[in-house]
């Protein structure tokens, strides 16, 4: 049986617990991440990214949007949840039937405008890998191009300068869109701290790169995104590593985006299908807010705002939305 502690047994002590010295160490709160800005909208907190797929094949079903009156009412629903962005995409990522860029600009184009018209508030991010359908997304009103293929058309990022609008800078590890990866390897380089560290150095050298050059192609550099995009030209080992160093991503400079959301590498860690991923995405999203990710591209809105509302007030970037427990 353990020893009763000083008091333990009713009798007076002389010493006070405020006289005892409890060591602490420093709080240790990983740094700030860099904020986003569009259109000279500065994103202050972290930012949700809500997901509309006008497809019919998603790899998520609740996804799939490719019916206007769907897609419109999950739009009005992650505006009402506390999304600041919405991301539109109209091919799946993963194999499957090919969808032409004139077929891609008939989903999305006309549903941007839309959206621009009526959620004048929300930002629109468009996904695509093609200059010519960031070209006519940009005139329709999209604010962001979200190149999830890492730059696999070269003119893309032109097209986003001469727009003034945002572009994400992704990591694939040279893998073709719409492909799935196979036997990926990313050997450790010189310095790196890890023998697991080699896919983080090629994400670093590849999205640092990427990004300088979308600002000498116009793009502010506040409005350039990186991402070390998650499952794509990666296993679920990649994957896992490179959450644990979200805080290397976020120091480079430039806002954080993280597409965690019911991804493979949560569905094989825990053995779930992607319509019970929830929770562990919510986890990997909490990681990734605590290590300095500033936007986080989601399916369930409601669910990562409150993640990231708490851990903003954990890291004291915000104050509990209503503190009157003991006070009142």
């Amino acid at each position: 049986m353990a020893s009763p502690g000083p008091g333990a047994s009713g009798a007076p002590t002389d010493e006070h617990p405020d006289d005892v010295a409890v060591p602490l160490p420093p709080l240790g709160v990983p740094p700030r991440g860099t904020s986003l800005v569009l259109r000279g909208r500065v994103l202050d907190r972290p930012a949700v990214m809500a997901i509309v797929n006008r497809t019919d094949d998603s790899f998520y079903a609740g996804a799939r949007q490719l019916d206007d009156r769907a897609a419109l009412a999950a739009v009005e629903r992650a505006a009402t949840e506390g999304a600041e962005i919405l991301d539109v995409g109209g091919v799946r990522a993963g194999v499957g039937p090919e969808v032409t860029p004139v077929e891609e600009v008939r989903r999305v184009v006309p549903f941007v405008e839309r959206v621009r018209a009526e959620f004048p508030d929300l930002l629109v991010s468009v996904d695509t890998w093609r200059a010519e359908v960031a070209h006519e997304a940009a005139l329709a009103g999209a604010d962001l191009i979200n190149d999830t293929w890492a730059g696999h058309d070269p003119h893309l990022v032109e097209v986003a300068g001469q727009h003034g609008v945002g572009v994400v800078c992704s990591h694939t590890g040279g893998a073709r869109p719409r492909t799935d990866p196979y036997r990926v390897a990313y050997p450790a380089r010189p310095g790196a701290a890890d023998p697991r560290d080699g896919v983080v150095q090629d994400v670093v050298a590849t999205v640092r790169t990427a990004a300088e050059r979308a600002v000498a192609c116009g793009v502010p550099r506040a409005s350039v995104l990186v991402d070390p995009t998650h499952d794509f030209g990666k296993n679920t080992w990649h994957s896992l590593h490179l959450l644990r160093r979200t805080e290397v991503l976020a120091g480079l400079g430039f806002p954080l985006l993280m597409a965690l959301s019911r991804k493979d590498f949560v569905g094989e860690t825990l053995d779930l299908p992607a319509d019970e991923r929830l929770e562990g995405t919510l986890a990997a999203t909490a990681v990734a807010a605590w290590l300095g990710a500033r936007v986080f591209r989601a399916h369930d809105v409601a669910a990562t705002r409150r993640v990231l509302d708490l851990v903003a007030a954990v890291r004291d970037e915000a104050a509990p939305a209503a503190a009157v427990r003991g006070l009142a």
